[in-house]
């Protein structure tokens, strides 16, 4: 991570043949996802691209030249951060991730809280810190939200990142449910 300066830390993309549980989460949470994503395309005004399965989706992902998988691990050590940033590899692009922390936390690690950074309009931006639990899943969004105002609908940019490791290793799957160019 650091020769990109996105932080400290290592990470490791999935090639196929994925192991069975990230394909299957993955296939699992796409269509748990979608509506949400279709909900949020309508209020910002726009057009939803995504189909109903998640094979359809990378299919049109890998017509447009996006042919890189996006599964990925994730390690930190003790001083290790991540970057606030978004996980954009081309023009297509889904609107929502999970991250799963792989690690228990005040167990195997302390710091390591995984953030969020809205950019709010016509307002000051607000940062969110969340210590996922073992085991657990966090969605969250790739790109921006849409947020509401008295002007009606737009979209808040989001950043993620990770706070810095204060003590041990912290370990998270990543899932992106579009792939990379």
């Amino acid at each position: 991570m650091a020769r990109y300066r996105f932080g400290e830390g290592e990470y490791r993309y999935f090639t196929e043949p994925f192991p069975e549980a990230v394909t299957g989460l993955k296939q699992a949470l796409y269509p748990k996802l979608l509506p949400i994503a279709r909900a949020w395309w309508a209020r910002l005004g726009r057009s939803a691209p995504w189909p109903d399965s998640l094979d359809s989706w990378l299919e049109m992902c890998h017509a447009a030249g996006q042919r890189r998988p996006t599964p990925i691990l994730l390690k930190y050590g003790e001083g290790d951060w991540n970057a606030l940033h978004r996980d954009l590899y081309g023009e297509l692009v889904f609107p929502l991730q999970v991250v799963i922390n792989l690690s228990n936390p005040g167990v195997d690690h302390t710091g390591g809280e995984f953030l969020l950074y809205e950019q709010r309009p016509r307002a000051q931006s607000r940062a969110t810190a969340t210590l996922i639990p073992h085991g657990h899943g966090l969605v969250f969004t790739t790109r921006d939200c849409p947020v509401q105002s008295a002007r009606g609908w737009s979209a808040a940019p989001v950043r993620h990142g990770v706070s810095v490791i204060r003590s041990g290793q912290r370990f998270t799957l990543g899932l992106v449910f579009h792939d990379a160019a």
